[in-house]
């Protein structure tokens, strides 16, 4: 299978993690309200599988590229994986293209939906990309192994495990944030279609970074621990800032804040995802 070939699977991989953000839209064609106590587990649930992923799979794979010694290169790419999530965010507290009510990304897009207003379309679509970029990343670390054997055959193509486990693990946590963008968009008014494609818009940095990070690791073996440690190091990190806190503040009014929700998810997609990892 040749490189451009690769770089089509794992686009096609990247893409389906966006298209899975659509799915948070879908359940306000049959029901009106979402439950809470649902979205908590899902976060947890994708939270889980994403630590262990990077605990059990991208730590571990990184380590077995590594020589004696301390880890350095892996653990650099650790440090930078926390420091690009880190400066991303400070990136974004210091844009203001907010609107006058409402201080909320998710507001301004479903905004720029209601208005057909193109331009700040495409300056939400910048914002998006350093926000959900490091979790493309992590997919197309994932895929470094592409073809060389053992894995899931796909079409007579070697898919490693853990390729597979991370585009799931990004695709579970779209579905929530899927549904925080169409909540917006349904007090507006806006059409049931017209959320779930603002839904995959808010995602598509996904398979671009996804793309970037495969193509890099694949012409830089040498970098293979750093890597892997670049995208543990940016997926730990986005459930400890991003994804509990948001699972805890979706799940404020549940009994208990929501913790037992969110603990039962991480708890399921850690036990599912370890077992699997060394299958």
């Amino acid at each position: 299978m040749g490189f451009l070939s690769n770089i089509t699977l794992v686009f096609v991989a990247g893409l389906a993690t966006a298209l899975a953000t659509g799915l948070g839209a879908i359940p306000f064609f049959f029901v009106e309200e979402f439950s809470d106590r649902w979205n908590v587990g899902l976060w947890g649930i994708a939270s889980g599988i994403m630590v262990a992923a990077s605990l059990f799979g991208l730590i571990s794979e990184g380590l077995q590229y590594t020589d004696e010694g301390l880890p350095m290169l892996m653990l650099a790419g650790l440090l930078a994986g926390v420091v690009l999530v880190e400066g991303s965010e400070r990136v974004l507290d210091r844009i203001d293209l907010t609107s006058d009510q409402d201080d909320d990304d998710t507001r301004l897009e479903a905004e720029a939906f209601a208005d057909g207003d193109l331009k700040t379309l495409v300056l939400v679509l910048g914002i998006l990309t350093v926000h959900s970029f490091p979790e493309g990343v992590a997919v197309g670390v994932s895929f470094a192994e592409l073809g060389i054997g053992g894995g899931m055959d796909v079409f007579g193509v070697a898919i490693p495990l853990l390729a597979v486990f991370m585009t799931l693990a990004i695709s579970i946590h779209n579905i929530p944030e899927g549904t925080a963008i169409a909540i917006p968009m349904r007090e507006m008014g806006l059409s049931k279609w017209r959320m779930v494609g603002a839904a995959v818009f808010s995602s598509l940095p996904q398979p671009i970074g996804a793309v970037i990070a495969f193509a890099f690791v694949s012409w830089a073996q040498a970098f293979l621990p750093f890597g892997f440690g670049f995208a543990a190091g940016a997926m730990i990190y986005l459930v400890l800032t991003e994804f509990i806190p948001e699972a805890l503040e979706t799940g404020v009014d549940l009994p208990h804040g929501g913790y037992r929700e969110l603990a039962g998810g991480a708890l399921v997609g850690g036990v599912v995802m370890v077992p699997l990892l060394y299958v």
